[in-house]
């Protein structure tokens, strides 16, 4: 029963049996794929409609193969596995029947992906709601409304049943235009930015690297707006010729795109200090500061960023919530080693 392999076409594999051919589909279709997919994956293909016969589908196994016979096969994309609950501890700071506000340290990835298929914050939530998060936003994202990158650390909300997701996801989505949404940032940057508060308004889209994100044209075919808000709230190592090796700042989001402080700031020229993707040509400016400065800055493990402050309208009353969240220990340690 064994059969030529004719190789891939755009849908899949095609096989053309030749003139010995004879028996069961299922049986010559093992025997021709050589053991690279198993008896019951091709039952499950066939009973699925993937295989055709010269041009027709055959969904039964014991189909009589003859020779001359054209077989093509689908493989469908394999399905992502669905996220299952881990006991992974979290910060609540508030939660209600609707929603549940958290602060996410930096290292945690929000929702499963390559990579990353647990472990994950939805991992934590699924086991810490149970069932309530089913379907909410999708099987890869049940309750997420918005993210942080995974070496963020701070405040995110998160949905617990469909009116919620619904009410959060049009007011992220709106950006504040028409309710109280806001979101604001701390991040700590080489260099000081000129003026010390400002509008960065550069179009966002896909890098060469497709992991990244680059400021882009306007007329760009995925160019996106984006608008960061920034303003100087401390300097440090300041000179004569009035900059400074590295200095605080605050962002606030106008618009929520990928990378967007990280991208916007190594647009002016600022990146934030760890940042690997953004920032790396910086690492030499390092040598620039002073024991034990140097040190703690060249062993800090991400881009300093902190999603401080988070504010929205509650999707049942309508009140407005504002959380705040202190800096976590590791840019609390950044900060004060770039005082002295």
């Amino acid at each position: 029963m064994s059969a030529p392999f004719n190789g891939d076409d755009a849908n899949g594999k095609v096989l053309l049996a030749n003139e010995m051919a004879a028996g069961r589909l299922d049986a010559w279709l093992a025997a021709a794929l050589g053991g690279g997919v198993s008896r019951s994956r091709i039952k499950a293909l066939i009973e699925g409609g993937d295989v055709q016969v010269n041009g027709r589908p055959v969904q039964e196994a014991k189909h009589k193969i003859q020779p001359g016979d054209r077989v093509e096969i689908t493989m469908p994309e394999p399905e992502d596995p669905e996220p299952q609950g881990e006991d992974i501890p979290l910060t609540i700071l508030y939660e209600d029947e609707d929603l549940i506000v958290l602060m996410k340290p930096a290292g945690l990835v929000v929702h499963p992906g390559a990579g990353n298929w647990t472990g994950t914050l939805v991992n934590a939530l699924i086991h810490h709601c149970g069932d309530s998060l089913s379907g909410i936003g999708g099987v890869k994202r049940p309750g997420i409304v918005h993210r942080l990158d995974k070496e963020t650390s701070g405040v995110m909300v998160v949905a617990k049943n469909d009116m919620a997701h619904r009410s959060l996801s049009a007011q992220f989505a709106d950006h504040g235009k028409s309710t109280a949404l806001e979101r604001a940032y701390h991040a700590v940057i080489w260099g000081l930015p000129r003026p010390g508060k400002g509008t960065i308004d550069a179009a966002l889209g896909r890098s060469s690297d497709r992991v990244k994100r680059a400021v882009k044209k306007d007329t760009s075919s995925d160019a996106r707006n984006a608008i960061t808000h920034y303003q100087v709230v401390e300097r440090y190592h300041e000179r004569p010729d009035a900059t400074a090796l590295a200095s605080s700042v605050h962002c606030r989001l106008e618009t929520g795109r990928t990378h967007q402080i990280r991208v916007h700031m190594a647009h002016i020229g600022h990146p934030l200090l760890g940042d690997p993707d953004y920032g790396a040509a910086f690492r030499t400016k390092v040598n620039l500061l002073p024991e034990p400065a140097r040190k703690v800055v060249s062993d800090f493990p991400r881009q300093a960023l902190h999603a401080y402050l988070l504010q929205f309208e509650h999707p049942r009353s309508g009140e407005v919530m504002r959380f705040e969240a202190e800096l976590p220990d590791d840019m609390n340690v950044l900060i004060q080693a770039l005082k002295v």
